[in-house]
């Protein structure tokens, strides 16, 4: 058994790149599948000013 990645044989360099191939395929349709099932549609929202609004009391405390 290597140990190393130096050390190792072309077969075991092999492996690894498989592996890392198969890893990155299944992140990558995990990631457009979970795209596909999100619905994106935009509607444009109005919002129309109310009446105007008079302010007498913040309520805050003034420290001097």
């Amino acid at each position: 058994m290597n140990h190393s990645i130096h050390s190792a044989d072309r077969a075991t360099h092999l492996k690894i790149v498989v592996v890392a191939l198969v890893a990155g395929i299944a992140v990558a349709a995990f990631g457009i599948a979970a795209h596909t099932n999100a619905d994106y549609s935009q509607t444009a929202q109005v919002i129309k000013a109310g009446k105007p609004v008079v302010l007498t009391s913040s309520g805050t405390s003034a420290i001097r």
